[in-house]
């Protein structure tokens, strides 16, 4: 007889600082693992050009904090006065078909994850360096010295908040952007089989 058994997915979690190429790593696992990017929920208010069930979904407050107060969401945050979160029936459905779910999240929506999924593979990239990240930094970024400056602080903030929590199961330095994309499609492919 042959076995019914599906496959089981793999939740990934990237997170990183501004300026150290993770939505660049992210989309390329996505691509190459045909991974599927979680689709979050928020309260703020739908863009002209926002398409529901594909950018977010869109739900009151009160809504939100139902299914925050049910367990529903998997973690969120509240930002700008909005709520945002990682829907957990919107992944497990997609982890259930055998599918790649990737999150990219900060470093306290990781820790949520990870409590709530455990079995969730958490990468963090770092940058190759402090002079380099702040030299990123600058070149993408067409703002005043003292907004890169915040963010550069915020950044190394969010670095050390990774390297202390114990969430990340792997750290992916991007000092070359190959070796980097390299190294996370291997991450996947390990868990995936």
């Amino acid at each position: 007889m042959a076995d019914q058994t599906k496959p089981h997915g793999l939740l990934l979690v990237i997170s990183g600082p501004s300026g150290v190429g993770k939505t660049t790593i992210t989309h390329h696992v996505e691509r190459a693992m045909q991974g599927v990017s979680s689709v979050s929920v928020t309260t703020r208010p739908k863009a002209h050009a926002d398409l529901e069930g594909h950018d977010y979904f869109f739900i009151d407050r009160e809504e939100f904090e139902r299914s925050r107060d049910a367990g529903d969401l998997l973690e969120w945050a509240e930002v700008f006065g909005h709520y945002y979160g990682t829907p957990r029936d919107f992944v497990q459905r997609k982890l259930d078909d055998g599918r790649l779910v990737i999150l990219e999240i900060d470093v306290k929506g990781a820790i949520q994850v990870k409590k709530n999924m455990p079995d969730a593979v958490a990468v963090f990239v770092l940058p190759p360096g402090e002079e380099e990240l702040l030299r990123r930094l600058h070149d993408r970024a067409r703002e005043p010295e003292d907004v890169i400056q915040r963010r550069f602080a915020k950044a190394t903030d969010e670095i050390a908040q990774a390297r202390a929590c114990g969430a990340y199961d792997h750290f992916v330095t991007n000092d070359d952007l190959n070796k980097a994309l390299e190294e996370a499609v291997g991450i996947v492919r390990a868990r995936m089989g």
